[in-house]
């Protein structure tokens, strides 16, 4: 298991690094598979497809990301291609990332699925899909206006509709005010050695956002500069 979350009393969901998803209704006791299929054996059943890199599938998945509905979104240990799944499907689908180079995390815009996806990649490299088919095996990804100087950005979070911020290596910090398309660089961090690793905001306490960061760094959220 990589992950429980409980649902409400006595009722939790798990995630496996095989992509297996159990629920339970009896704190425990006994747990129900909602994933009918294994990825192994999906990723066999559909190797044809054309999904670039399932064929060097290991048979564990990462950066496992649930949203508010129980979606999942998951990448391949080998960073070749993603999966998605959602409450009810049989089994998980796989997608190509779209570009050569190997994706480093992948979370939801604005917190849900239905609002699309980021990636980010290899180099300090950010995409964004907003709104993709979830069923298609490509999604429609635009990069990011960003300038990392090849820092790898670690995680990306959305505080509003227009205000995201992206946090990586060296303590680098990013900010926009376009929805994600154009980021500018915030020195908050900028004295301070180690990388940033996490960045989250809570709209149940008033939008508050904080980012974590190596040696046990915290920042908090104090507004655009």
């Amino acid at each position: 298991p990589t992950g429980i979350l409980a649902l409400g009393p006595n009722q939790a969901e798990m995630i496996t690094s095989s992509g297996a998803v159990y629920t339970t209704e009896n704190a425990g006791r006994n747990w129900k598979a909602q994933v009918k299929e294994t990825i192994d054996a999906t990723l066999n059943r559909i190797s044809s497809s054309g999904v670039s890199g399932a064929s060097y599938f290991t048979g564990s998945i990462v950066n496992e990301q649930r949203d508010s509905d129980g979606s999942y979104l998951a990448v391949s240990s080998r960073g070749n291609f993603f999966l998605t799944w959602q409450p009810g499907q049989e089994f998980w689908i796989p997608h190509n990332r779209g570009t050569p180079r190997r994706i480093q995390n992948m979370g939801f815009v604005r917190g849900d699925i239905k609002n699309g996806v980021w990636m980010t990649l290899n180099g300090g490299k950010l995409l964004v899909s907003e709104k993709a088919d979830l069923s298609s095996e490509e999604f429609p990804f635009n990069e990011a206006a960003i300038k990392t100087g090849g820092y790898g950005i670690t995680d990306v979070a959305w505080r509003n509709d227009n205000e995201v911020w992206a946090v990586g290596g060296s303590n680098t910090m990013f900010y926009s005010t376009d929805n994600g398309k154009n980021f500018s660089f915030d020195k908050s961090a900028n004295d301070i050695p180690g990388n940033l690793y996490n960045v989250k905001f809570f709209p149940e306490f008033g939008n508050a956002g904080w980012a974590l960061g190596s040696g046990g760094l915290l920042l908090k959220y104090e507004g655009m500069a």
